[in-house]
């Protein structure tokens, strides 16, 4: 593993790697715990979205485009700010760079641990849902409690709708609440799990709109304090200053797609990626 010392000369980064915006969830989360530290947003937007590709299509891609985009910043830790990336690559990855990779997998150990009914909704995207590492998860966390799997590819498109401008109403959110509520075992769940780093965009609607009071939950913190532990193990030491931000593509002609909604970060760089 790398070390603080090589890196003397700048300040502690790290990337944050997805296909589209949902890992802003996990971005603002660490940007809370830890504002001095710069992030790169590394966007595959050039291949999303990754829900509808093949896993022998993705496993490879994402290891090329986050090992490209780590190279050209200089990152000292990768953020896999995508369940998808995540759940298909996080070994090939770790294999691939010499430096730190945090994965984002979905919260089933924490909600088992909290739920005070036994009964956990488990929201994610459809390969999500139906991934085997998802079904190992559930099988190791889940600790006698029952995990009803909802798909909802839908809140994907929402959340990005939501992060152009666009209101999100009732009637936009009543099928995903059907999934939860209104099936076999709805009536009892008190934490759901919001498995795409999309979903967390949507937690104030979600809430407002549900049927009742439930928690939403995300990985977002624990990834954060993640980070954290990795730039004490590595000794970097960060600014007294607010920590930069950049973003990059692989699909820079189609950037302003995306741009719009990682200006709360102010992304004013760009670096090429080879």
């Amino acid at each position: 593993m790398p070390n603080g010392s090589g890196h003397s000369n700048k300040a502690p980064s790290a990337l944050i790697f997805d296909s589209g915006v949902g890992a802003i969830s996990i971005a603002r989360e660490i940007r809370r715990q830890i504002p001095a530290l710069t992030l790169h947003f590394g966007v595959d937007n050039g291949f999303y979205p990754y829900g509808t590709k093949s896993e022998e299509e993705l496993r490879p891609r994402i290891v090329e485009q986050a090992s490209a985009m780590m190279a050209a910043t200089g990152a000292d830790i990768l953020v896999v700010g995508c369940n998808t990336a995540s759940t298909l690559a996080l070994p090939q990855l770790r294999e691939a760079l010499s430096q730190p990779v945090v994965g984002v997998v979905p919260a089933i150990k924490p909600a088992a641990q909290e739920t005070e009914s036994g009964v956990i909704a488990l929201i994610a995207t459809e390969g999500t849902v139906n991934r085997r590492y998802t079904r190992e998860l559930i099988e190791q966390f889940a600790n006698g409690s029952r995990v009803i799997n909802v798909p909802a590819p839908e809140l994907v498109r929402l959340a990005e709708a939501k992060l152009r401008g666009e209101s999100i109403s009732a009637a936009d959110l009543e099928p995903v609440l059907r999934r939860i509520f209104h099936t076999a075992g709805g009536d009892k769940v008190d934490i759901a799990v919001l498995a795409c780093t999309h979903f967390p965009l949507l937690r104030e609607e979600l809430d407002a709109f549900a049927p009742r009071r439930i928690r939403w939950l995300d990985s977002g913190p624990a990834i954060a304090r993640r980070v954290q532990w990795w730039l004490e193990e590595l000794k970097l030491v960060l600014p007294e200053t607010a920590g930069a931000s950049q973003l990059l593509s692989s699909a820079p002609d189609a950037e302003h797609r995306i741009a719009l909604a990682f200006a709360e970060f102010s992304p004013a760089q760009r670096l090429p990626v080879s």
